[in-house]
């Protein structure tokens, strides 16, 4: 058979040190851009995992690295 369907693989879920770093969403006063990422608890470098267009995206980054509550910086 030439044409198998895919199968569709389920993204496992990622993890993140939770002592290192912390879930946040970078928020852009001047055009209301926003990224979901992680922040180093000591150096604040931030760390870009993706870009926020909808609520769904930012449901997806939840459940993706298993975190409840991402704190807003602007």
């Amino acid at each position: 058979m030439f044409w198998k369907k895919k199968e569709v693989q389920k993204q496992p879920e990622q993890t993140f040190d939770p002592e290192i770093y912390r879930p946040v969403l970078r928020c852009s006063i001047c055009n209301g851009e926003q990224v979901a990422g992680f922040k180093n608890r000591k150096t604040g470098q931030f760390e870009e995992v993706m870009f926020i267009r909808t609520e769904n995206d930012l449901e997806l980054f939840k459940k993706r690295y298993g975190v409840d509550q991402v704190t807003k910086e602007y």
